[in-house]
């Protein structure tokens, strides 16, 4: 066997060192908050936790950095011979990070613009290796209140709190969102957060190394003095490790039960008044962060059957009185299903996947591409009250293929219709009875396994 290749046996052995290395780091994290670890740099070079770090990489593809050195150019190269450079850069102290290369991804159904830094692949394999060593330590401080962006915690973790609260009569509910989280994080604050637990001066450096690295833009390099760069793999980690002040003082501050994922956060309470009062603290926290929230997002909402929702994490939420018999006693509960701008993202995505230009590409894949989404799609929403949107989506996914049918062989729509009817759908998946819906007080992960079986 190749030198530049690992057998699947030393690949496994690797990935338990790395695992054992997380727990022992955690455990030591877990069994005293006021630690500070001070030797932690010669664990980020190891030659297994850069491996696994190269392999998280590998797994997320992406793009290039300024250097214009693809995930394909590394592994024909020699990801071995790439690691061991790295290992020895930073060993030597002679690693430096290059500038991320900034693009600009339009927003869904916005006219502004998300700025994303693509750091290069080097630099990428560097933060997940930097990532893999300090998140035990933080993510023994992580209050319960934090759910996005966290080992062993999702999205559908945060939309059971609000199920649950709601169920529990906190029906009064503050959202909003942090403006611009990840660009307007100040450099020095967060780099006193991180030294309360790490005081090893050498990831100290490569933490503010990485930070001051700067972007590439129009041709310039900018070095900005605040933010995290969207698109670095260990950004949001570190804006976890900045706002778990705002966990920490909501709990012991805070009025009503805070749920955050990232920098989008909602925050369950009783009544009018307390949720004015979380809303004014928020204010205050944030402000105390150098943050604030974004006004264009931020209210109050009064959940009531027949009164607006609110939309949280791509779903809409909205209460609403459960259908029974005439007569018999019915109820309430916080429903939720695809909002509409995750509705309009699915038809969107479907109409790109089955446009004109796509001509060429044989049906087989037209309609794998189709599947491909709509699996990823439903996997997300199917945890809800999502059954009449899962159906109007199918409906328009068979839709838009018929209608390529009837282009690419230059006929009617109607005959599109019976290529479909004739070929039992062309193998598109029917997302019909894959929705799982959510109860309070019972976990959702229990539901999809009573599903399954």
């Amino acid at each position: 066997m190749s030198a530049l290749v690992a057998s699947p046996t030393q690949g496994v052995e690797e990935l338990d060192a790395v695992r054992a290395l997380q727990r022992k780091l955690y455990r030591a994290a877990k069994a005293d908050p006021g630690r500070r670890f001070h030797a932690l740099f010669d664990k980020v070079h190891r030659r297994d936790v850069l491996g696994r770090a190269w392999e998280q990489v590998r797994a997320n593809r992406g793009a290039a950095g300024i250097d214009r050195i693809t995930i394909q150019a590394v592994e024909r190269y020699g990801e071995s011979l790439l690691l061991d450079e790295l290992a020895s850069e930073l060993k030597e102290g002679r690693y430096r990070p290059l500038p991320a290369r900034r693009v600009w991804i339009p927003k869904p159904d916005q006219s502004e613009k998300r700025p994303l830094s693509i750091p290069a692949v080097r630099d990428r394999i560097v933060q997940a290796a930097l990532k893999i060593v300090i998140e035990p330590v933080f993510e023994a401080d992580f209050r319960p209140s934090s759910f996005g962006f966290r080992p062993k915690k999702a999205a559908h973790d945060a939309l059971q709190v609000l199920l649950d609260e709601s169920f529990r009569g906190r029906r009064w509910v503050v959202e909003t969102d942090i403006a611009n989280c990840f660009s307007a994080i100040p450099h020095e604050q967060l780099m006193s957060v991180v030294e309360e637990r790490v005081c090893d001066r050498k990831v100290l450096g490569l933490l503010r190394a990485m930070l001051r690295s700067g972007v590439l833009e129009d041709g310039a390099v900018r070095h900005e003095v605040t933010g995290t760069p969207q698109g670095g793999v260990v950004s949001p980690l570190l804006c976890n490790v900045y706002l778990n002040r705002l966990d920490r003082d909501w709990q012991t501050e805070g009025r009503g039960v805070l749920v955050r994922y990232a920098d989008d956060l909602v925050v369950m309470c009783r009544s009018q008044s307390e949720a004015e009062g979380a809303l004014a603290k928020l204010r205050s926290i944030l402000d105390s962060l150098g943050l604030e929230p974004k006004e264009a997002k931020t209210r109050i909402v009064h959940l009531q059957v027949g009164g607006e929702g609110l939309d949280f994490l791509g779903f809409h939420h909205r209460l609403v009185r459960a259908r029974g018999r005439t007569g018999a006693r019915r109820f309430v509960f916080l429903a939720r299903w695809p909002s509409r701008r995750a509705l309009q993202h699915a038809r969107d995505r479907i109409r790109e996947l089955t446009a004109r230009s796509r001509l060429l590409v044989p049906v087989e894949e037209i309609v794998g591409s189709v599947n491909r989404f709509l699996r990823g799609w439903a996997a997300y929403f199917r945890i809800g009250n999502s059954a009449r949107h899962f159906d109007k989506i199918s409906k328009y996914a068979v839709a838009r293929v018929a209608i390529f049918v009837a282009k690419l062989h230059r006929r009617s729509v109607r005959y599109g219709w019976f290529v479909i009817r004739q070929t039992n759908r062309l193998g598109l998946v029917d997302l019909s009875g894959t929705v799982v819906a959510p109860r309070p007080n019972y976990a959702w992960r229990a539901l999809v396994a009573e599903r399954r079986r």
